[in-house]
């Protein structure tokens, strides 16, 4: 990951993301390409884990040529590096610990952004799983739990394990995805670390990652729910660092969704896969251009997901 400067392209990032951002939507998003590397979404570690059984959700060429970092999450040290070893003989080229899901039912259990909660807990964990593998290690996280008392704390931690670089994503647990990102602490983590910082967080235009560029001064972006909004975000940010410009026929858009549909497990039942390409949809949708015609497309019926696509597509 090279450093950012105002005539190169930043190293691009595809997001982890829980229930979306699946292997599915990856590989759709790698038949667009222009992102330089994805991660996988957290793969989770109990206190009573199988670490074997668990880590063979991770196949390291699945993105073919691109290549996937695979993201775990959990609270105790030991089992941490005992995946880590394990993904680490499967092919992972980077090994990133999840320390940002704001879910009830992760954080309940000590993991994702509880471990804001406790910085000296946070190193712990992370200096784990640094010490237990000779890959790349990398920090994914929140600016806080309730609130950002602890923020610098925090990213002295993640620092301090010896990870190669952080994600920021300038949101607290609490504030889970609705308030803006405060994009002043990505810029704050850049002045204090001496690693990387990767800046993360409403990024949904080739303006906002300039502006946030601009701003922060972070060495790279990571981007998730932007790119389900507009797929081709990346190739967008690729042309513009080309002096060029990048507008997707509209056939290519079908295509995306026609890859995602068929990269879909064929076992999954026809309505559930439907529900998915809706799910992916309800975000293309929430541009300004589809928005009129966001509810006609979700009403339309599931149950024979190429159907639904043709006609979901011919509302665009």
């Amino acid at each position: 990951m090279h450093a950012y400067s105002q005539s190169t392209c930043p190293y691009l990032f595809l997001a982890p993301m829980e229930g979306v951002g699946d292997r599915p939507f990856r590989k759709a998003m790698a038949t667009i390409g222009g992102f330089d590397e994805a991660c996988t979404e957290f793969i989770r570690v109990p206190l009573k884990a199988h670490i074997e059984s668990l880590a063979k959700v991770y196949q390291a060429d699945e993105l073919g040529q691109i290549p996937l970092a695979a993201q775990i999450m959990g609270q105790d040290p030991d089992l941490i590096a005992k995946m880590g070893q394990e993904l680490q003989k499967r092919g992972a080229r980077r090994i990133e610990l999840n320390c940002g899901c704001p879910s009830n039912t992760v954080t309940g259990k000590g993991a994702g952004s509880s471990l804001l909660k406790e910085p000296n807990h946070l190193y712990e964990i992370g200096k784990a799983l640094v010490d237990a593998v000779d890959v790349p290690v990398t920090i994914k996280m929140r600016s806080g739990y309730e609130d950002t008392s602890l923020f610098q704390d925090n990213i002295l931690a993640a620092e301090a394990t010896g990870v190669k670089f952080i994600t920021l994503h300038p949101r607290t647990k609490k504030d889970g995805y609705i308030a803006k990102a405060n994009w002043e602490l990505i810029k704050e983590a850049k002045s204090l670390l001496k690693i990387p910082v990767v800046g993360n967080g409403d990024i949904k235009t080739v303006k906002d990652a300039l502006s946030m560029l601009e701003k922060t001064g972070c060495d790279a972006l990571m981007i998730g729910r932007g790119a389900i909004c507009d797929p081709f975000i990346f190739k967008k940010i690729k042309a513009h660092f080309s002096n060029t410009s990048y507008h997707p026929e509209k056939d290519q858009i079908f295509s995306f969704l026609c890859h995602f549909n068929q990269f879909l497990d064929k076992a999954t039942p026809s309505r559930t896969r439907g529900n998915k390409i809706k799910q992916i949809l309800g975000f293309i949708f929430s541009s300004p251009e589809l928005l009129e015609k966001r509810q006609q497309m979700l009403r339309l019926d599931t149950s024979c997901p190429q159907l639904f696509l043709d006609k979901a597509f011919s509302l665009i």
